[in-house]
């Protein structure tokens, strides 16, 4: 089975040529319920982790304390714009703990990642631990296959400055008014007609690797690396969903076997990040090896 993203119902270069300068590939995941192993990149599966490594444990001050669950591992060779890892390492591990218990409010999360060099990885580790008690279902990932498929993606449209901001906007404004007004008359269905710069030309929804961070949210932060202070580019997307109602125009279009009923699910995954919202991963572009940045949208 593969999944291809339709068109984009504008060419965001025609209408504003000055994005050019701001184009990025980004590998959407498409993360579908299979039976992946160690030596496949999924969501939920089996780790590539050696027998005899300790497994990571949650060290935040809570009393429940211990291994952290195993989320995702990509593959270098399966996910072309995931960044390179440090020291030649071609395999990213995803854990966190099954608590919102951590940070500065006490209601936060708390992830961790793990490069490795997959070909260093004789004996894997099995079983592998699995945390006594989770706080939140929406932490534990239903086991996933991926099928990469790699889009090309614009900033968030408050990122934009200058005249082309101010471009962008007036016709992001636009939009908006006429699909009000055709929501206001007899023309109702037609006004999902009327795309958006931010719904529908910029950034894609769903787990992916790369490309432009949303922050519909918080609105844009800046991401600074904390070992050298090199701003930081977006590594990973954690999503709760593949697509949602305004971003209708991503939705995949499964083709081959397999491509029937539920393969076009929007939560294949079952993970809920905070409100239903996803997780942004930021990497020093500078040294890979450099301490990771997290960002709740």
């Amino acid at each position: 089975m593969t999944f291809t993203t339709p068109p984009r119902p504008l060419d965001a270069e025609a209408l504003f040529p000055g994005l050019a300068a701001h184009r990025a590939t980004a590998t959407r995941l498409h993360p579908r319920a299979g039976g992946p192993t160690a030596r496949d990149s999924h969501v939920g599966g089996p780790l590539l982790w050696p027998t005899g490594e300790p497994w990571p444990v949650c060290d935040e001050p809570h009393r429940y304390g211990g291994p952290l669950l195993a989320v995702a591992q990509l593959y270098a060779r399966d996910v072309p714009d995931l960044a390179p890892g440090p020291d030649g390492c071609d395999l990213l591990q995803v854990f966190w703990c099954p608590f919102d218990l951590h940070g500065p409010t006490g209601y936060g999360m708390h992830v961790r990642l793990r490069w490795r060099r997959s070909a260093e990885v004789r004996e894997v580790l099995a079983p592998q631990p699995q945390p006594g008690r989770v706080g939140f279902d929406g932490y534990v990932p239903e086991p996933c296959v991926l099928h990469p498929e790699q889009v090309t993606e614009y900033p968030y449209i408050e990122l934009l400055t200058g005249e082309l901001g101010e471009r962008v906007q007036e016709w992001e404004d636009a939009q908006e008014e006429a699909a009000y007004e055709a929501e206001g008359g007899d023309e109702g269905e037609e006004a999902a007609a009327w795309p958006s710069y931010q719904s529908d030309l910029s950034v894609a929804p769903g787990w992916k690797a790369g490309g432009h961070a949303a922050w519909n949210v918080t609105g844009p932060g800046r991401m600074d690396c904390p070992g050298c202070g090199h701003a930081m580019r977006l590594l990973l997307t954690v999503d709760s969903y593949e697509w949602r109602s305004d971003s209708e125009s991503w939705r995949p279009r499964p083709t081959g076997a397999g491509a029937g009923a539920g393969a076009d699910a929007n939560r294949p995954t079952g993970v809920a990040v905070g409100n239903f919202g996803k997780l942004n991963v930021f990497a020093c572009p500078q040294d890979p090896a450099h301490p990771h940045r997290f960002s709740v949208q």
